[in-house]
Formats: structure tokens, C-alpha cells, sequence
């Protein structure tokens, strides 16, 4: 399972409570889109991470920027993940950078609202924000491996889904 968090904003540790702080330890890798804000924050999710794939975001600090790219991708249960806080543009500007890289799904952070919406090219998924949600329910994505692809599950803190989907692989 892949734990999916954004916009953490916090100078002291990960935020991490509730069920997010379960998907985290249970989870066999972490990819946070950005805004952990601080060096300690960014530490704090590499002690609670097996894993951690990580892109930095607009409220990060110069050391975090340095040592965090503004995109990635990765690969898993046999799917490309595209990963960026954000992408100027919207919904259109994130499938634009999927398609680029050949993703099966867009991650990206920056609005802090938890959205799940499926593009002809990719599924775009904002997790949200665990521990800054701003008017939004605290929430975080899973990511589940299975026979055909992935279930993915926005859930909030307390463990309640709010959206969910299959993404196949071809």
C-alpha cells in the first residue's frame, strides 16, 4: 500500500495524527506533493516512511527546495505516478503534465481540498491536507495494489472515505 499526503505546513514534526498516521506506518512507501514547509517537518516523514517520494512545494523552505524535486515520477503495481504540488492551470495544466510523462495518475497538492477526478489521460488525485485541511476535512489518499491496478481512497482522519476509484493497467 502507498500512503499519498500534501501540504503538511508545519516547523515542528509530520502532523500526522489519526488515521493518516496508521496509512503512514502501514504503508510500504510515502509520496507527499509538497508544503512540508521545514527541514524537521521533511526529516520527521523520512523517520515514519519506509519509503518516501517527495516533490517540494511553494511553501517550503530554500533547504527543503534544495533538497527536493519540483516533479517526479515513479512506477508501482505497474502504473506511473506523476508527481508535482502544482501545475498553473488546474485540472487541465495536471493532465497536460501526466500525459508529458506518461502517467496513469497525477498527484499534486496546493489547493489542500481532498479531489478524485478521472481525465481521458489520467486520474488526477489531491489528497488533500492531513494536518492544514483549510475549510476542507483533514484527509490523505491510499493507494492499494491489485490484480488489474489500483484502488485509490481518499479517507479522512478519522478513517472515513470521502471518494474512491480503480485505475487499470492496460
Amino acid at each position: 500500500m502507498i500512503a499519498v499526503l500534501a501540504d503538511t505546513h508545519s516547523d515542528t514534526d509530520h502532523a500526522l495524527t489519526g488515521h493518516a498516521r496508521q496509512a503512514v506506518a502501514d504503508a510500504d512507501a510515502v509520496v507527499h506533493a509538497g508544503d512540508f514547509t521545514t527541514e524537521t517537518s521533511l526529516d520527521a516523514f523520512h523517520d515514519a516512511a519506509t519509503r518516501l517520494h517527495a516533490v517540494h512545494g511553494n511553501a517550503d523552505s530554500p533547504a527543503v527546495r534544495d533538497r527536493l524535486p519540483p516533479a517526479r515520477t515513479i512506477t508501482t503495481a505497474g502504473l506511473r505516478i506523476a508527481l508535482t504540488h502544482r501545475q498553473p492551470g488546474g485540472d487541465t495544466a495536471l493532465s497536460l503534465f501526466g500525459r508529458e510523462r506518461g502517467a496513469d495518475i497525477v498527484v499534486s497538492g496546493h489547493t489542500h481540498t481532498p479531489t478524485l477526478t478521472t481525465t481521458p489521460t489520467a486520474v488526477l488525485l489531491n489528497p488533500g491536507s492531513h494536518a492544514d485541511p483549510r475549510g476542507s476535512p483533514a484527509a490523505h489518499a491510499t493507494l492499494h495494489p491489485t490484480d488489474h491496478g489500483v484502488r485509490i481512497a481518499i479517507s479522512t482522519r478519522d478513517g472515513d472515505t470521502i471518494r474512491s476509484t480503480h485505475v487499470s493497467r492496460d
